[in-house]
């Protein structure tokens, strides 16, 4: 039995200008570039005119301000769906929707560090291979040995499984003595370790192609037969266990060292890396912080002239058929997705700069003196209370932008930290806790490294109560190991 009733909601929905604009702020400057290259792909009514030819004529609406009067007259017939060009003009007397915000010189910006050219890994090994006087079915199993190696260099794939790929992909049937063969003298190409199926052959195969002496004899030793003990750092079992004394069993851990337990990683090809763009700039002028844009967030956009010129070819016709009125509404679509692209960049430019300002303030004394020591504690919700805006805003602004001072670039983000209470009831930032048991690791006698205990009784001295647990936690967030992986001879 059907029924009809009421219901009342209360809904909160963005619409299509929020979501773009919440898109657009969370883009990096290194990606801003290749997100307006795409919307220019994408809609022909959005233009960059630092893109345009100089030989291109001007039209007499390359300005959106220079559109004539006639535009804002409609015509007597025309429909309540139907809109002015009007809609489309700039509030302001600027020629364009661009706003400079960095007065210095883009030129280093342009440039681009030249890349030298190198073989790949993979080539430098076939290259290697081919100097080799080979079988066509050796030259076969090399192949499929060389593209069967991980990045690091290693052989972890099972011999069974290169033999069936050799069988069902090349048709060729082997023995694993021919496989291991070749596996043998690959494993004597360069760098030296390639191919190795675990660590310790990786290690072995480098000593042995050292010249050989005492200390490289009991280097394989190690390696062949201690090497948990040698990787758990527990030294006092093997001077017991292979005789040695301090010096010598110190010798042979240096030589083990130098060795590089990851030959492939040495050898990968020169790759161009995404170069960190910072979207701000903050200068120390005598004392003064001067936070600049960067002008990569500024691009110059306007709407098109020939769509304008469309506009005028609509307003002065005669009559509107339903193909000239389809053909108006498209363009009437394209005309409002440039021009709310347009506005989300603006939108986006302001609300960076007003983040980053609030930021800079708050830690004023910090970005002054570069001293971790004065960072004040900050979230999120500080900063969006400053600036009255919402926490996800703020969030997505210090997640993927960075900021270039004087003294390093810095992902916004960094500039965020819990407060600690300190027994005089002060409250610091545990960046300040951090530094402090930075100094103290990087001054500990390495042969008796400080244990998380004592580190804490040396924070609680100072003045900071902390947990042994907390301790433990910002070491680990600073990647520093415990005190007997840290332990040296």
């Amino acid at each position: 039995m059907l029924k009809q009733h009421l219901q009342q909601k209360l809904l909160q929905k963005l619409s299509p200008q929020q979501i773009q604009f919440i898109k657009l702020l969370q883009v990096p400057t290194v990606a801003l570039d290749t997100r307006v290259k795409e919307e220019l792909e994408e809609n022909p009514a959005l233009e960059d005119p630092s893109l345009m030819t100089q030989d291109e004529p001007k039209s007499e609406y390359d300005d959106l301000n220079d559109v004539p009067d006639d535009y804002e007259k409609s015509s007597e017939d025309n429909s309540s769906d139907e809109f002015n060009v009007d809609d489309y003009l700039q509030d302001d007397n600027t020629n364009d929707y661009s706003t400079n915000y960095n007065n210095g010189d883009d030129d280093e910006e342009k440039k681009e560090t030249p890349i030298a050219i190198e073989s790949t890994f993979f080539e430098s090994l076939q290259e290697q291979l081919d100097l080799v006087p080979l079988s066509d079915q050796d030259f076969i199993i090399g192949k499929q040995i060389i593209g069967s190696l991980d990045d690091d260099g290693y052989l972890r794939r099972a011999l069974g499984s290169m033999i069936d790929d050799l069988a069902f992909s090349q048709n060729v049937m082997v023995e694993e003595e021919d496989v291991l063969d070749m596996l043998k003298l690959i494993q004597s190409f360069d760098p030296p370790g390639i191919g190795a199926r675990d660590l310790k052959e990786c290690l072995l195969i480098q000593l042995k192609r050292k010249e050989t002496n005492p200390i490289i004899v009991k280097a394989m030793n190690v390696v062949e037969n201690y090497l948990d003990e040698f990787t758990r750092k527990h030294y006092d079992k093997l001077e017991k266990s292979l005789g040695l004394d301090n010096d010598e069993l110190k010798e042979v851990v240096n030589e083990i060292l130098r060795l590089n337990p990851k030959p492939g990683d040495a050898n990968q090809v020169t790759t161009k890396q995404m170069q960190i763009i910072p979207d701000f700039h903050i200068s120390n002028n005598d004392g003064v912080l001067i936070l600049t844009l960067n002008s990569k967030n500024a691009p110059e956009l306007k709407v098109s002239r020939s769509y304008l010129e469309m506009f005028e070819h609509y307003d002065k016709a005669s009559s509107k058929d339903k193909k000239l009125k389809e053909a108006v509404q498209f363009v009437k679509q394209k005309l409002d997705s440039a021009k709310w692209f347009i506005d989300a960049i603006k939108q986006r430019q302001q609300t960076l700069l007003k983040t980053m300002n609030a930021i800079m303030h708050y830690q004023y004394e910090y970005l002054l003196t570069a001293d971790e020591r004065k960072m004040r504690p900050m979230i999120l919700k500080d900063i969006a209370d400053k600036i009255d805006m919402d926490i996800s805003t703020v969030s997505r602004v210090a997640n993927s932008k960075y900021v270039q001072t004087e003294f390093g670039t810095f992902l916004l983000k960094s500039f965020f930290s819990e407060a600690i209470q300190t027994e005089s009831g002060e409250e610091v930032s545990n960046k300040e806790v951090k530094k402090i048991l930075e100094d103290c690791i990087g001054s500990e006698d390495k042969r008796k490294p400080l244990a998380d205990e004592k580190l804490t009784d040396i924070l609680k001295e100072r003045g900071y109560n902390i947990a042994r647990r907390t301790v433990a936690k910002y070491r680990e967030q600073m990647n520093i190991p415990v005190a007997r992986l840290r332990k040296e001879l």
